[in-house]
């Protein structure tokens, strides 16, 4: 992958993390988004599948985040 195909993608998937009106759509979102950035991050360094997961974890843990703060629960 190159660089900035890299840079296209991280861009899209920040922009993108978190879409959704309930707790679990956002969290979802954020898991898929997270596990596709991930997984292209895990293939440069040749884990695409270990990228994902760590991926997919921090992206529904961003996405839980989101949706609290979007409920007024987290300042």
């Amino acid at each position: 992958m190159k660089p900035s195909h890299l840079a296209i993608l991280l861009v899209s998937t920040l922009a993108l993390t978190a879409c959704g009106e309930t707790t679990t759509s956002r969290a979802g979102s954020g898991a898929m988004m997270g596990a596709a950035a991930g997984a292209a991050l895990g293939s440069l360094s040749g884990n695409a599948g270990r990228g994902a997961a760590i991926g997919a974890g921090a992206g529904v843990l961003g996405g839980f985040l989101f949706d609290q703060h979007q409920r007024g629960n987290i300042d």
